[in-house]
Parts: structure tokens; sequence; C-alpha cells
């Protein structure tokens, strides 16, 4: 609920724990499970419904006859919450839509399944801005996103009791790297995202947002054509001082449970819009967790050249062949004793140390002199030395996310379940997620893996490394990885028919400078994005063809800026349902450029800012799809313009 961020301000105690080392990284329950423990394709509760249901209903409910699912048993819900605008995810691009719908004095409400807000900048880890560096030179970045950039900056960060610089020092004290000009702790991130929200609240007082809830489905009118209320559960912890387990292969089933378990209780709640009102409902997660649940039209994976007409589309279409997925992890300069080595030595990963050690590579990089891999990512900088030139200082704090290293792009067992796996695991009468938990498994192995290799290989006497887990780990995990993995990629919806396509998506050729069949955005443009063509690949692991767009990555100067029109946020089939964030309609390939944080950012905005305006008094039009035939779209443009989002070069 409303008020909930005051969570994320709780200080994390930074201490090392290395009673924590058996238990996180030994053979124990929650982390050393072998493979035939998981399915890729969980069952309804697998994991998590281990007490009696909570409150459920004894008679199933009807089914509609309006081609959408419906969950059964359905809970009795202990809130409900009135909202003008749903917003499903709290990932950077649903803070961006709740912020902006509420600024325009939608009563909104947001729900999150993880424990901070903000998904790329603190519960993926990923708290190292990728942004356009033509962007940043032509100050073409948005003064909605420059705000948010300006609330992270402000923040006092939390360090290591062994900081030689105190324990709590602003972010501008301590932002030196070179992957982009902002890199800072994760709860940073969390912190600043709930104060975005917060600044925008007064206009829209009773919007409400709740962290630790997941999204388990929705309900729909006789038509299917319109979402008549969201269903939710919180999970409330029985230990004020809990800290996620950083491990969600373990964790994913009870964070989506109906049912309490020793470690939290629940809270059914019920998202709808107030009595006789509309509600405009905004798909923000990383995954499009709900696009999926409600079967709407969407495309995952790769795609093939026939498919789409990219010039660089793969050999053949490939659903598993997402991008590669991460799970960031930190590590410091310091002498830790040799207890956070020992602690990851005891991990029994499911494959052999070799598999793991054949894909590491440093990429040429040194780790630590001058334009490093430490200082590539350093979101800790104890002196501000220069990153292109310098080495660390005792104290600095690097985030990985490696290409080369924690990415884990193994494809055999796919980490989003496709439709055919969700319809045959029960999730759409029981979403707990939509993922596969041996994938999480097998990518939190490589990342542990990697952080022992880096230990192993690289700290020397001058420059000792300690991985950064327990109470000194800035990802807010017993682990010491992120809360989840950063997404870089899951579905991607097929928009309605507009600019010479039946099923609109933005394609290769809209962003490459020097490929025919670019198409003109600026006539429904809500956005404005700029990005390298960055794929994270794909792979089996015997190395068969794999589907991978392997000839698509592009530099900047090749990519022209992307203008992001209102048919890629429009899905098929729901009229009242807008995306905000990484679920817009994108081929594979043009994923790889409107993912990062600032075109994620772009999207959530867009999205927010056209369902408050739509559910504002005397708007000429009810739905998103009205907006351009409805003669509209001019309105529309002038108040994202008004909301501080630049939708031009």
């Amino acid at each position: 609920m409303k008020g909930d961020h005051k969570r994320a301000k709780r200080h994390i105690r930074w201490r090392n724990l290395s009673g924590l080392a058996a238990v996180m990284f030994g053979v124990g329950a929650l982390a050393g499970l072998s493979a035939s423990r998981w399915s890729p394709n969980p069952s309804p509760g697998a994991g998590g419904e281990i007490a009696p249901a909570l409150r459920l209903s004894q008679v199933p409910q009807p089914l509609m006859f309006n081609g959408r699912p419906q969950l059964s048993p359905l809970p009795q819900f202990e809130e409900v919450w009135e909202c003008q605008v749903a917003v499903v995810g709290g990932s950077l691009g649903g803070v961006a839509a709740a912020a902006h719908a509420m600024a325009l004095g939608a009563t909104t409400c947001l729900i999150e399944v993880a424990p901070w807000l903000g998904g790329q900048v603190s519960a993926q880890g990923v708290s190292a801005l990728d942004e356009s560096l033509r962007m940043r030179q032509a100050n073409n970045l948005s003064p909605s996103w420059q705000r948010f950039r300006q609330l992270i900056k402000q923040q006092a960060a939390e360090l290591p009791v062994w900081s030689p610089g105190g324990t709590s020092r602003p972010v501008t004290d301590i932002n030196s790297c070179w992957v982009g000009a902002l890199c800072f702790p994760p709860q940073v991130g969390a912190i600043a995202s709930e104060q975005f929200l917060a600044s925008t609240n007064p206009s829209a007082p009773a919007s409400r947002w709740a962290t630790m809830t997941a999204f388990k489905g929705a309900e729909f009118d006789a038509t299917g054509r319109r979402i008549t209320a969201v269903y939710g559960v919180r999970r409330v912890p029985k230990n004020p001082n809990h800290k996620p387990l950083g491990r969600l292969s373990a964790e994913l089933a009870e964070w989506y449970s109906w049912s309490p378990t020793a470690d939290f209780d629940r809270v059914p709640v019920k998202l709808q819009p107030p009595a006789g009102e509309r509600m405009i409902v905004i798909d923000a997660t990383d995954t499009g967790e709900l696009v999926a649940w409600a079967k709407v039209p969407y495309r995952l994976g790769s795609e093939s050249k026939a498919t789409t007409g990219e010039p660089n589309g793969a050999a053949f279409d490939n659903p598993d062949c997402t991008q590669a997925f991460t799970y960031p992890f930190a590590i410091g300069v310091h002498n830790d004793g040799g207890d956070s080595l020992a602690a990851l030595s005891r991990l029994q990963p499911t494959y052999a140390l070799h598999e793991y050690h054949g894909i590491f590579d440093l990429e040429g990089f040194p780790f630590f002199a001058g334009k490093s891999v430490f200082n590539y990512r350093r979101i800790v900088s104890q002196t501000r030395n220069n990153p292109y030139t310098s080495a660390p200082a005792p104290g600095d704090i690097s985030m990985i996310n490696w290409n080369r290293g924690n990415d884990w792009n193994w494809v055999d067992t796919p980490l989003v379940l496709n439709a055919a796996a969700l319809e045959a695991s029960g999730q759409h009468q029981n979403w707990l997620g939509g993922l596969s938990q041996s994938a999480l498994k097998f990518g939190e192995e490589n990342a542990l893996v990697f952080a022992r290799w880096i230990l192993e290989t690289q700290a020397n006497p001058d420059y000792p490394l300690t991985y950064l887990y327990g109470d000194d780990s800035p990802m807010g995990t017993l682990s010491g990885l992120s809360m989840v993995p950063y997404f870089r990629e899951g579905r991607r919806i097929l928009g309605r028919p507009a600019y010479g396509q039946a099923e609109f998506m933005i394609r290769e050729n809209d962003l490459r400078y020097d490929f025919p069949g670019q198409r003109n955005f600026s006539a429904t443009a809500v956005g404005l994005t700029h990005y390298a063509i960055d794929i994270h690949g794909c792979r089996y692991r015997n190395w068969q063809p794999s589907g991978d767009a392997v000839s698509a990555p592009a530099q900047e100067p090749r990519v022209r800026p992307v203008q992001i029109p209102l048919e890629s946020l429009i899905p098929q089939g729901i009229d009242n349902l807008l995306i905000g964030g990484k679920a817009m309609a994108t081929t594979h390939i043009a994923n790889a450029s409107t993912r990062i944080h600032y075109g994620e950012w772009q999207a959530g905005a867009a999205a927010g800012v056209t369902a408050g305006w739509l559910i504002s008094p005397n708007t000429p039009v009810n739905d998103p799809a009205e907006v351009i035939p409805g003669g509209s779209m001019g309105v529309l443009q002038d108040v994202i313009g008004r909301q501080g989002i630049r939708i031009g070069w």
C-alpha cells in the first residue's frame, strides 16, 4: 500500500555474515537442490502451496464464454482498491506509468511482486544507467527522465561498515563509472522510484501502491474485450527483518501463492474501477505477465527473416531464443579473510566447472587498471577517480553484469514459458509468474560460479576482492544476487494493423540508417528513444543452431533515433489495456535497442500519460485504440509534451 515505500528506506545493515555461507552456497534445502528437484513447467502451487488455501470459495466460479481465462478457485478479497488506472508491475516502466497517470489526476494503483520498485535500477540490480551517448550530448533526454535521474543523485547510499569513506555517502560523491554517466547502489534506485511516485501522488491522493504483491489474474466483461478487475496477492513477512533469499528459483512459487506459509501471511487484493467509472490497465511487467495470462496475441523469442522481413532476421523462428538474462552481483575491494570465496566454493552447480569456465572471458579488458571491468559498472567509488584511466581504491564496489560472465543464454530450458507450457502448467487458473524455475536456478548457479572465478583469478594482494552477500550485499539479498534477474526480453505484443503491417511491430528496418523500409512514426509518436542494437544472444548447450539473430547487433552511429508510436503500446483484443515497458510491439531485434533503461521509461511514461488522459473529464475518446481514428492524436501529443516526455529529436 501507499506507505509501503518506507520499507525500501530501511537501511541495510552492512556486515559480513560468514555463518550464512552454509545456508546460501552449500547443499542445503535452499541453495544446493539438484536439477531434478525443479520442473521447467511448474504446476499450480508447486513449492508454495504448503498451507490450506486462504478462504477460497467453496463453489467454483462459473467460466465466462468470452475466451478469457478465469482463476479457479477464487479467494475472498480482503482489500478492494478503487483505481481509474491499474498498473501491473512496478518495473522502471511501471513507475513511470503510475507517476504520470497520477500527475494527470487519475486515481492509480500499482502492484509489484518484488520487494523493491524500479525493476532494472533496483530489484534487477542493473543500477548503472544505459543511455544513448548521442542523446546525452544533444540534451535530448526527456525532462521526465531527468527528474528521475536527479532523484537518484540526491540519495545517500548506505555502505559497508568497512567502507573507508564512511557508511553513508551521497551518490554524487561515489559516482564514477564508464558504462554511462550514473552508477549507484540498487537500493538507491528503489528509494528514488518511491520518491518519484510520492512526488506526483498529491495530484491523485487516493492512489496507492504496494510491493511484494503478485499479479494473479483478471476479470473481464462478457465480451472479453474489457478488463473489469485485476487480482493480486500481497505477502506480508512474519519477521519484520525478513530479507529476500536472492534465489528466485526457490522463492518464485511462494511469492505467487494464495496461501500463507511459514514466512508470509497473505492478503488477497482486488483492483477495480470506482462505481460507474472506467478503468485503464497497464501491463508494465518485464515479461508480459498479464499479456500471457489473458492470452493476448504476442511473439516470444527470435524471429526469422521470412517472418519479419528484417535484413538480419534469424534463419528460423525460435520462441525459446529470448535474450540472455542475468543475475547481477557486487564485489568490493576489501579483504574478508577468504570468507566469501569459501562460501562460493561450497556451491555444487548442476554442470561441471569446466563448462562454466569455458564461457567466462573478460573480452580483452583489464580487470583493474584504466578502462577496466571493475570500473565499467563501479557503483561505489571512494575517491571518484577517473574510471577510464585510474585503478579502483580500497572500498570501491563494482556491480557485475558481464556478457561473457553472468549472462545465462542457454535455452535448453527456456526461461519464459510459452503458450503451450503455460496451458500445460495450469497457470491460467493459478498464475505463478510464467517462468521456468529450472532456468532461474541455472542462471543463479552461473552467476555464483562466475563470482567465484573472478575472486580466484583476479584478486591479488594489492587488490583483494570480496563477494558481497548477506548484510554486506547492496542487492538486499542473503545470497548477494539480485532479487530477480535482469530480464532483457519477455513476451512482446502484436499490435493492431498500422503502418502497412497487419500486426504492427517496430522492426530492425525502422532503426537503421542504412536499411530500406524506414517508417516515419511522427504522426502517432508518444515517445522517443535511441540506443545500439545490443543483442545478448541465445544458444544450446551442444551448440546446435539456435535461430539467433547473430548478424543484427549494431553500434549507436548506425542506429537512428526511433519514435515510439502509440500503436506499439496497444495490444490486440483488449480495449482498455496498454503496455508500459518491454512487452511493447517490437521484434526480437528491435527489442535489443528499446529494452534499455531509457527506452523502458519512455514507453511506461507514454502509457501512463495516455491512460491518465483517457479517464480525464471531457476527453473525447474512451479507449487507447480510439485515439487515432477519433482524430485525438494531436491533443494527446500536446499532453505528453506538457508532461515532460520528449517525442521529437
